[in-house]
Parts: structure tokens; sequence; C-alpha cells
């Protein structure tokens, strides 16, 4: 990657790149599909998104393409691709709508789209789960390429760190891609356990209100930490012992 960006730029391509690589390696990739965004930081309307037509195994920093909320595309590195109109309308719905959020990841993982369908939704099985205990839905109203739509996923978002998008899938919005990666994995793992336990049939165990509650007030960030944060330089060092090409 050149040095033509500042480095807060820099550092939020290659961060970004990192988590783009890190997905497909914990199984929640989707061939060239969904998208994982930041707001560049310094700046209140410019975001970085990936190629439409890229694996996520494929991203590097410099192959970002860097849009403003309106859609514009402001630098686009790859001539034979680019932006995908389902990805920027729920994303840029998020960054338009809430400020605190810099990074927003958007999945369709077998058990995220498993439990979309769901009525009773994600429910509170284990301590995963139960970091979600007030996890918002939104009402699936077919492939998001509507703006008219923008608005009631934002409103159902709310101040919601995570979200399920009935009969699609799952969404994090998170104030760093640190925590909205660990957001996200959590999410799965809550998810897929979810299913595990539910096909299995056996009879299933509810903590109470309380506890969940409890459980719940414990993993928010102002409580203990902000998770996702410590973690995250071990993610690199996960994938830095792979492949350390997402950095160029």
């Amino acid at each position: 990657m050149t040095n033509k960006y500042s480095i807060e730029e820099q550092e939020a391509r290659v961060n970004l790149a990192a988590c783009y690589r890190l997905m497909p390696l914990f199984g929640m990739s989707d061939l060239i599909y969904n998208h994982i965004t930041v707001r560049i930081p310094g700046t209140d309307d410019e975001l970085l998104i990936n190629p439409y037509g890229f694996m996520y195994e494929e991203i590097t920093a410099s192959s970002l393409i860097k849009i403003n909320l309106k859609g514009e595309v402001l630098e686009n590195p790859n001539k034979d691709y680019s932006l995908n109109e389902a990805g920027y309308v729920i994303h840029s719905a998020v960054h338009g709508a809430r400020h605190d959020v810099g990074c927003v990841i958007h999945t369709h993982s077998r058990a995220g789209m498993a439990v979309s369908v769901m009525k009773e939704g994600l429910l509170p099985l284990t301590q995963t789960a139960m970091r979600f205990k007030n996890i918002a839905y939104h009402d699936y109203e077919s492939v998001a390429i509507n703006m008219d739509e923008q608005s009631r996923l934002v409103a159902d978002l709310g101040m919601q760190d995570a979200m399920v998008l009935r009969n699609h899938g799952l969404l994090v919005a998170s104030p760093s891609i640190a925590e909205a990666f660990n957001a996200m994995y959590w999410l799965e793992m809550a998810c897929r356990a979810q299913v595990d336990a539910m096909s299995s049939g056996a009879t299933l165990i509810i903590p109470s209100d309380e506890v969940v509650t409890k459980t719940h007030r414990l993993y928010q960030p102002d409580v203990r930490r902000p998770f996702g944060l410590m973690e995250w330089p071990a993610m690199l060092r996960y994938l830095d012992r792979r492949d350390s090409s997402y950095k160029s």
C-alpha cells in the first residue's frame, strides 16, 4: 500500500482488510457477497468498502473502495470491479444515522440465516447469546436495493449494536473494527449453539430473566471493558501466521 493516505486512513485500511480476511477463516463469509464497512477516521461521510466481485480472502488494504454516504465513489483502484448497491443501502443507512458507529458487518452465515427465520429469534440459551439480550430485528423486505428501506432499518436498529435481519442474516454496528469483529464472532457462535441445541431435540434450559439481565449487563463496554480491543492484536497475529498480504 502506498503512503498517499493519512496515517489514520492507512491503519483503517489495514485493519479492515484484516477483518475481511478473518471472516472466512471463521466460517462467516459468503462467496463474493456481504460487506464490512468502516468510517474513515476524521471524516463524517467517507467509508471504505470491498470491491464487488472480490472474495474476502482477496481483499487488501489498497484494494478497498472509498465512497461517501451518498453512494458516490471517491476512489476505486479496481477498474473491473465496482460497488454493490445492496451493500451500500444497508451500510450507509447505519453509518448515516449512527455517528457512534465506526464499523458495520453484515453476514449471510448458515447459522445466522437459520436463526433469522425462527419466530423466537435469538434465545438466551448460552452466555454468549445473553450478551445480545436486547438484539434488534428487522423484517425482510426483499433484496435491499430500495432506498426507502433505510429509514425502517435504522429505526429497527435504534441504538443497539446487533440486529437480526429476518429471513436474511445478521448485522453488527460497533465503534471500531476490532469491536465489530468480536461482536459478530460471538453472535455467530450464539446462533450456531442455538441451531445445534434445537436440532438435538433435547429439552432446553433457559436461565431466569434475572440471570440473563445480569449477564447481559456484564458484557456492556462500560462495565468491564469494550470487548474486541484486547483480542484484536491476537487476531492480527493469527492472520499474520497464515498470510500477511492483506497489508499490501
